[in-house]
């Protein structure tokens, strides 16, 4: 018996909005004071550490459920499968559904039985529920798939990570222009007749000690704001070096729990949260193997499509499976590892043989 991922999709929302579109906003430090530099500078900074050159947002009348509902749809359709026959609908997010306009976040109905109405799923045995674990949550709900199905739970499930992060964010903050939209989301099945393929193993760890509250909720930067909101917030620089020490780690841990090589790796999924902590990652993972970074094994779409949190991944695997993605593609055999570091802090990986 495998547990595979048997159809993938994704929704990437129509609206482009490039680093230019920055330049009329007032940039502000934490304590309300001024940059002593240009938007001009501080946006030619902030693309060359991210490598984010443009970034998809919403339609107003398009929520998270709306987006994961749009990505479903591509699974479902990607495996073939009947919908009425699944077991299981995890949704990953981190804000539930925000009205445009708004910064109220709304999670009651659940995001997934808000797909599975969108769905039309009449079957009652179709469990559905939420998955707050910051932007690891597809790679967890995946593992929580393959342990439903293990157990004899579930054989069909749907994980879904979707996120409208251009709706959390202060307009002050410089960090806003790393956010963006969208969902990614995938079929995980049981096949009896197939083996050694699909999940070979699965590694994860929460850090809630100094490093919990490095994302979090917070007041603008900008004083003369008396609103009572409050925005994603972040320490950068804590994150990236939390990041580039944990993550590494957990994929080679990961990994030798599966049994394979370092050199069967084919290719990394790691969550597109910034270029430069991303290539730093895996420099890490293969320094830890003492062995230089092969070419070509991390596929990227953050340049265009910003840090969407929990639905990159699963927007990358599409785009790559499907080849949208100039100079990646996935052939069968291939051994993958997705990884991910999050809000909470939180970091998973997963070994999958294509």
């Amino acid at each position: 018996m495998s547990i595979c991922i048997t159809g993938t999709g994704s929704y990437i929302p129509e609206i482009i909005k490039k680093n230019k579109d920055f330049l009329e906003n007032t940039f502000l430090n934490s304590d309300g004071s001024n940059f002593k530099v240009s938007n001009e500078v501080i946006i030619k900074k902030f693309q060359a550490i991210t490598g984010i050159e443009e970034r998809r947002y919403a339609k107003s009348n398009h929520n998270s459920s709306d987006l994961a509902f749009f990505a479903a749809k591509n699974a479902i359709n990607d495996s073939k499968i009947d919908q009425e026959n699944l077991d299981y609908i995890i949704v990953a997010h981190n804000f539930g559904d925000i009205k445009s306009g708004t910064k109220q976040f709304d999670q009651l109905p659940s995001l997934a039985s808000r797909v599975k109405y969108k769905l039309g799923i009449n079957n009652p045995s179709c469990v559905c529920y939420d998955l707050i674990f910051g932007c690891p949550g597809w790679i967890e709900g995946v593992i929580h798939a393959q342990a439903f199905i293990k157990a004899g739970m579930a054989k069909k499930c749907l994980v879904i990570g979707a996120e409208t992060l251009s709706r959390t964010y202060d307009t002050s903050d410089r960090d806003s222009m790393i956010f963006s939209d969208g969902a990614g989301a995938s079929i995980i099945e049981k096949k009896d007749e197939v083996h050694n393929q699909g999940i070979l193993s699965h590694k994860t760890c929460t850090f809630s000690s100094e490093n919990t509250f490095d994302l979090f909720l917070g007041e603008s930067f900008d004083n003369k704001n008396k609103s009572k909101d409050k925005y994603i917030k972040m320490y950068g620089h804590k994150i990236y070096e939390f990041a580039i020490t944990k993550v590494p780690q957990a994929l080679k841990d990961c990994l030798e729990n599966s049994g394979k090589s370092v050199s069967d790796v084919k290719k990394i999924f790691l969550h597109q949260a910034n270029e430069k902590m991303d290539d730093a990652m895996v420099n890490r993972f293969y320094k830890l193997y003492d062995l230089p970074r092969p070419d070509n094994i991390m596929p990227m779409s953050i340049g265009k499509l910003g840090n969407s949190s929990v639905a990159t991944i699963p927007t990358l695997l599409d785009l790559v499976k499907k080849n949208k993605l100039e100079n990646h593609s996935l052939k069968k055999g291939d051994i993958i590892l997705f990884g991910s570091v999050g809000a909470g802090m939180n970091v998973n990986a997963i070994t999958y043989q294509v």
